[in-house]
């Protein structure tokens, strides 16, 4: 596929953008291009309300000029040719050159367009073709118990297209994203409680597919919650589902193994570099190239091919993740974990899909090896502390263990806390099973990108209340 077919409205887009690099060449030792297309569409169908909402492409260019010392930057949505060129002139005119500043590496030569695998394209269904689709899943869900006070489904795509241009490379890459959440609430005339089921993942239409059985599984933990209590707090033996584990490893090292966190003195973690920081049957990856993950990507902003990068291997912490500017700074390897927002967002270091490495244990034998535990299910939210290193995830619920078994006893919610070595290095099993959950991550507060965490079921220590 030819790179202007990417965004509509560009033409020679590739010949463009190198042009526009040399030109910015020309006032600094090392220039990039990145033009972004996003489109997108929602579907929300609950008791009360039908809607679809199709949002507005969004695409421009950002230019980046990198001075010897930092990079310096200029944005756009105005494609044409005279107002990508303006663009060009903008930057090069801006830039203050360091007196004795340092080269970037702009990487081997390279040519390559990607798409992701797909069975069924999401344009082969029309916007009211997708409601009805959510209108019926709506209905099959809200007739299975009379508890039921509402179900809400929620269906979500984004297409993401984009073109990187250096003076040796040239890339194209185009992403569809999905998403689909059902989310049924039940009431017993005196409470009022709810649960929920999400399909997500990069491809087609296969990849949010909801079956009979999901639905019913989802009706009956919904309703188990109506008489779940309070769980004593404590240091507990737990099994976690793979949700809860992706979470552990999303806060535990995820944000405080961005490099830019280093380059901050922002996180403990840098003082355990090449040490032993957990169990040594625990392997943490960060990897944007995994199949269907919805933080998959097949290179990053900054032109990266997207790779897996081994963060904690047999309990060692082994490395971070890195764009261009902390990795050229730290003088490491660089990971493919430079993400923008959009284009009128710098880059950040960003995770992708992370997750613990699937083990040997079946998730049986976990359950029986506990005497008295919990079996902890569904993250509802998850927050760190990359300076102190504490970790704080709660689970919506989680099922009683007693001798080995589960006993139908529920507790609601569940707060899971802990200092994160202490935790990791508790695990005493690993899973043979393996799944990634999606969603959104911010840099703080804002800069949101999509991710996926996960891996299989773990068996450790921690603290619950």
């Amino acid at each position: 596929m030819n790179p202007s077919d990417l965004v509509p409205g560009v033409h020679n887009a590739e010949e463009q953008l190198q042009s526009l690099v040399a030109d910015v060449e020309r006032h600094a030792s090392y220039a990039s291009a990145l033009l972004t297309r996003h489109d997108g569409l929602r579907v929300t169908v609950d008791d009360r309300e039908r809607s679809v909402t199709e949002e507005p492409p969004s695409q421009g260019l950002v230019l980046s000029a990198w001075n010897g010392a930092y990079f310096e930057e200029a944005a756009g949505s105005e494609l044409t040719q005279d107002g990508m060129a303006l663009l060009g002139r903008r930057l090069a005119d801006s830039i203050h050159r360091a007196a004795k500043g340092t080269v970037l590496d702009p990487g081997a030569p390279m040519r390559q367009h990607f798409s992701m695998p797909c069975e069924q394209c999401p344009a082969s269904l029309t916007p009211a073709e997708k409601l009805e689709r959510c209108l019926d899943l709506h209905d099959r869900a809200r007739k299975l118990d009379a508890r039921m006070v509402n179900v809400q489904v929620r269906y979500a795509e984004t297409d993401e297209r984009k073109v990187f241009v250096n003076r040796t490379t040239s890339l194209s890459q185009s992403v569809v994203r999905l998403r689909l959440n059902v989310t049924m609430v039940v009431s017993d005339g005196q409470q009022i409680k709810y649960d929920w089921l999400i399909k997500d993942g990069t491809g087609g239409l296969e990849v949010v597919r909801i079956t009979d059985g999901d639905l019913l599984r989802l009706r009956d933990s919904s309703v188990a919650l109506l008489s779940a209590g309070r769980i004593p707090p404590g240091m507990y033996d737990v099994v976690c589902t793979p949700d809860v584990s992706g979470v552990i490893a999303h806060e535990a090292f995820g944000h405080g193994v961005e490099l830019d966190m280093f380059l901050k003195d922002r996180a403990r973690s840098q003082q355990y570099l090449g040490k032993q920081i957990a169990a040594p049957l625990v392997d943490i990856i960060d990897d944007p190239s995994f199949p269907g993950g919805y933080g998959t990507y097949c290179f990053d902003d900054e032109g990266q091919l997207a790779a897996p990068t081994y963060v904690i291997q047999h309990g060692v912490f082994e490395r971070g993740l890195s764009d261009m500017y902390s990795a050229h700074h730290l003088r490491v390897p660089r990971s493919a974990n430079g993400r923008r927002q959009d284009f009128q967002r710098k880059v950040y270091v960003r995770m992708s899909n992370t997750f613990f490495a699937r083990g040997h244990t079946p998730v049986s034998t976990m359950i029986e090896g506990v005497e008295h535990g919990v079996y902890l299910q569904h993250t509802s939210s998850g927050m760190e502390d990359p300076k102190g290193w504490g970790m704080q995830v709660t689970s919506h619920y989680g099922e009683e263990i007693l001798q080995g078994r589960l006993t139908g006893r529920r507790f609601a919610p569940i707060g899971i806390t802990g200092y994160v070595p202490d935790i990791l290095r508790s695990v005493s099993a690993v899973g043979d099973d393996f799944q990634l959950s999606g969603g959104t991550c911010g840099k703080g507060h804002k800069e949101w990108v999509p991710v996926s965490s996960g891996g299989p079921h773990l068996k450790l220590k921690a603290r619950l209340g």
